[in-house]
Order: structure tokens, then sequence, then C-alpha cells
């Protein structure tokens, strides 16, 4: 399914919400890319995808922050001050920084933006660190 162009969206303003399960470990987030949901043969290029992909994604200490800050409650502009709080200037410039995150994580499926894309359907599930 094509995402909807972002060209006159203003990324500061949608609300990030969490497709994937995920991991802590201490500080860290790691992503677990879900599988597709349809048989392989129905969508061969979406599991041709999936399986040449990296199936954990360990996000660095802002990105991990980033993530659980992506509750479905919280725009991004809410989350770049959480984030600017939380690290300070180690962080700037923030909201390039995050917008660039989040649209990086809609793009791989791992995130949706609220207003912009269909129902969401995966759970929002965090799986115990191993």
């Amino acid at each position: 399914m094509a995402k909807p162009d972002l060209a006159s969206v203003n990324v500061l303003d949608v609300t990030p919400v969490r497709l994937a399960a995920w991991e802590e470990r201490g500080d860290r987030v790691v992503l677990i890319r879900p599988r597709p949901r349809a048989a392989w043969y129905l969508l061969p290029y979406e599991w041709l995808r999936y399986l040449l992909a990296v199936h954990r994604i360990q996000l660095d200490a802002v990105g991990s922050a980033a993530w659980l800050a992506c509750d479905g409650a919280r725009t991004t502009g809410d989350i770049a001050s959480l984030l600017r709080d939380a690290f300070g200037e180690t962080v700037e410039p923030v909201e390039q920084r995050l917008g660039q995150l989040v649209r990086r994580l809609r793009h791989e499926g791992l995130l949706a933006y609220r207003e912009l894309d269909a129902p969401i359907t995966h759970p929002d599930t965090q799986l115990n660190a191993r």
C-alpha cells in the first residue's frame, strides 16, 4: 500500500504510532520487524523485502527515547521537546534528526502516522528483554 505524500505535511504536527514489537535492553530499544501478514504467494515482493531486511534494529539512546515516546498520543513536535529536555544540546538539531528518524521508520513499516495512514493493524507490543 502506497504511503500518502508528505510534501505538504509538517512532520512535527503528526502523531507517530508504533507498529512493531520491541525489546528494551538497558537504555536501548531493539525493534523487531513484523512479518508480512499475507501468504508469501500473495505478496511475493513484500516477503522478499522482509527476508532480505534486517529483522532486529538496535536504536541509539536518542532513537530509543524517541521510540518509547511514540505512544500515539504525542506529536513529533512534542517528542522533539521531550528529547531536547532529556539530552540537551547533544541532540540538536532535534527536529531534523527526529523528522528523519520517524520518516525512515514509517518507510520501513515500523511506524504509522495516526492522521495520515490506514487504521493501525499491528499491536503495540513490548517483548521481554532477553
